[in-house]
């Protein structure tokens, strides 16, 4: 398919669906591409050639997706027979016996899976370079991070491969690569898509799965088919009005914007991301958006920590659970250095410790709410920085000072959403004078998708952004 690229996933499924195309020529042409383009840009980590054209020659399901290739990020969701290294060494020969939920309510849709995308390290820090599969490119400058923790899944579809991808987001892990690559991204509301069966939650509930896409209406017709909890969950967020690929058509209406010019952390936004902010919000208010600068306080001195707490528990109960069914002892050298010294704070805290910084962050949920209660939204950059140099944010970056401040650069305005379980979405809206992209963010209320996507429709509208795309030929 020569006009392979000029299609969303929608508009390629009813391709097929009208029998203009097959299933079988679009999975040859992402297959064609991805040989073509990502021996540079390194997005696909693990290659699911041969199953996705037994997949395509025993029959596609007739859904919404039907024949679309995709990718899945190489972090927690198993396919059975196929390696799930969560970007590490530690598990670089993991197979699992097993299907993740979401992997079934993907393929139920009609998608089919070629691949697995990079990730760090347990999808620890925010640009996908791993000592196990090497760096990640950005599609609009190779010596850029095409962020993180979902960056394979962002530079692949930056890059052409494909119309959309799966990414999870703990921290900004959705919205922080969307932005690094021109992209759209939503962090769905907590307990929205299912973890299991081998997971109730992710980092607290902080951790939550979905997509980037090139397509406004890609990420709410994927939402509609995954969306739900399954069997067990600890979890369940409020069922939607009415389906998200509708929200996407319909006025919002006039919305009560606040604006959040500093990150929450107090790191202090980079001109360039100030500027997208400005003209983010001047386009909210030329579309009858009521706007103004009202930021939501956040102490960062005790939300940090309590952040840190939960990480470093996860992290360490993950590498120890690993090292069990292997039978060994851990070792230092099975992981990457940050990821040691993250799980090495696990030991200096003890079990009240994790149940306040639980506390903590529920706690910073419900004032955001009530913040939410004045305004429909919140506008802010979804970065404090442009796209990072490649190398500054790895997990083996020896200068540790610097790749944690380039990680509070990243997650400043992103991470909140995560800790109170909102959602919120990176749209596209400007490129810096470099050509890299610099998204914006907008928050919304507790199972605001269906807000946030007619907000999301509006601008795509009427500042559309598919048509640019990175000059790789």
């Amino acid at each position: 398919m020569e006009n392979y690229e000029d299609y969303d996933a929608l508009g390629l499924a009813e391709l097929v669906k009208c029998g203009d195309t097959t299933a079988t020529e679009l999975l040859e042409a992402a297959i064609s591409r991805t040989e073509k383009r990502d021996g540079e840009i390194g997005s696909v980590v693990i290659r699911m050639f041969d199953e996705a054209r037994e997949a395509v020659a025993a029959g596609i399901p007739n859904g919404p997706f039907e024949g679309v290739p995709f990718l899945l990020k190489d972090l927690h969701l198993a396919w059975p027979g196929v390696r799930l290294t969560n970007g590490s060494k530690l598990f670089a020969d993991f197979v699992p016996d097993f299907e993740s939920e979401l992997v079934a309510r993907y393929r139920k849709s009609g998608l089919v899976v070629f691949g697995k995308s990079h990730s760090p390290e347990y999808g620890l820090t925010t640009t996908s370079e791993s000592a196990l599969f090497g760096q990640t490119r950005n599609p609009w400058n190779l010596e850029h991070t095409s962020g993180g923790s979902s960056g394979g899944a962002s530079a692949a579809v930056a890059a052409g491969l494909l119309p959309l991808a799966n990414a999870s987001d703990g921290g900004g892990s959705i919205r922080i690569p969307a932005s690094c690559c021109g992209l759209f991204g939503m962090k769905p509301t907590r307990g929205r898509t299912p973890l299991g069966p081998n997971s109730g939650e992710g980092w607290a509930g902080m951790s939550a799965v979905h997509a980037v896409s090139r397509s406004v209406r890609d990420s709410a017709a994927l939402l509609d088919v995954t969306a739900g909890s399954d069997l067990g969950a600890p979890y369940a967020a409020q069922p939607p009005v009415r389906s998200f690929l509708e929200e996407v058509t319909r006025a919002p209406g006039s919305l009560r914007i606040s604006i959040q010019l500093q990150a929450w952390n107090g790191i202090d936004p980079h001109p360039d991301c100030v500027a997208a902010l400005r003209d983010a919000e001047s386009l909210c208010r030329e579309l009858g958006h009521h706007v103004e600068e009202q930021p939501f306080v956040v102490d960062a001195t005790t939300l940090a920590p309590a952040t840190l707490t939960i990480l470093s528990a996860n992290t360490r109960a993950m590498m120890d659970e690993r090292a069990k069914a292997l039978g060994r002892e851990l070792r230092e050298d099975d992981v990457e250095p940050g990821t040691w010294a993250l799980a090495a704070l696990s030991q200096k805290h003890g079990a009240t410790d994790y149940v306040n910084a639980v506390k903590k962050i529920h706690a910073v949920g419900r004032d955001l709410a009530r913040h939410l209660e004045s305004y429909d939204m919140v506008l802010s950059p979804t970065m404090a920085t442009p796209p990072h140099p490649l190398g500054l944010l790895s997990l083996s970056n020896a200068d540790r000072s610097a790749q944690g401040v380039a990680v509070l650069q990243t997650v400043g305005y992103t991470q909140i959403a995560n800790v109170t379980g909102h959602p919120a979405m990176t749209v596209p809206l400007s490129w810096n004078e470099d050509e890299l992209p610099i998204g914006v963010q907008f928050l919304g209320r507790m199972n605001g998708e269906g807000a946030l996507y007619q907000l999301a429709g509006q601008l795509e509208q009427a500042r559309p952004w598919f048509g640019r795309r990175p000059n790789l030929d």
